[in-house]
């Protein structure tokens, strides 16, 4: 099983992809691991990606495709993989599409977890981060996990804020990218989203993100 999800940042992909990779035991790839562990190891398209990155230049994509395909094809990923962050524009994904097939590689399902522009980044601003344990749940903007005023709603531990999570500016950056339609990275789960209207092969899910992560994660696997 071969998926691509696709979702703006605080529409809750990240845990939406943990869950499928534990339900089918697949690897959930992340686009971002993928260029670190490259440039650690010094492999040949890590050195070449450094030099873009060291210039502040952004990794071209004959450099950065030919790492997530080597990723792809290691033997981890023999039974299915979840590939999270990219493509993020639509000249990405019809590049991903081509060098998928060249290399024999299916592609079986695309997620799509669409959630509106503001709910998205107040569900970002709107994080608690528990001074006891970062994974108890809490969000000022989300009443089935809002905090008992300033102290975690699992242990009463004392909250704080991620400085990046409450950039609004550099929110707004993001979701500039995430939801252009027209080249950005919405285009790029729309070209697929066209190939699977026209192939059996390939099918496109498009998930409400409004839900819990308990809800939305049962409308997922009840569809894969």
């Amino acid at each position: 099983m071969n998926i691509l999800i696709f979702g703006p940042n605080g529409s809750g992909k990240g845990t939406q992809g943990a869950i499928v990779k534990d339900k089918f035991k697949i690897q959930h790839i992340e686009s971002g691991v993928i260029f670190r562990e490259n440039i650690k190891n010094g492999t040949e398209l890590g050195k070449k990606a450094k030099s873009y990155i060291d210039k502040g230049d952004l990794v071209p994509d004959d450099i950065t495709i030919p790492m997530i395909l080597n990723r792809l094809q290691q033997a981890d990923c023999q039974k299915g993989w979840l590939l999270d962050g990219f493509p993020r524009n639509k000249v990405q994904a019809k590049k991903l599409d081509e060098s998928l097939k060249e290399a024999g590689i299916k592609l079986n399902f695309v997620i799509e977890i669409s959630l509106d522009r503001e709910t998205a980044k107040n569900r970002i601003m709107g994080r608690r981060l528990c001074a006891n344990d970062n994974n108890h749940p809490n969000n000022i903007f989300i009443d089935a996990i809002k905090p008992n005023g300033d102290k975690c709603r699992v242990c009463g531990g004392v909250l704080s804020t991620r400085n990046d999570d409450q950039d609004e500016a550099a929110i707004n950056k993001r979701h500039d990218i995430y939801y252009d339609s027209e080249i950005g990275t919405l285009a790029s789960a729309h070209y697929f989203k066209d190939l699977a209207a026209t192939s059996k092969d390939i099918k496109y899910i498009i998930l409400d993100g409004k839900p819990g992560v308990k809800e939305v994660s049962q409308a997922l696997l009840s569809k894969l």
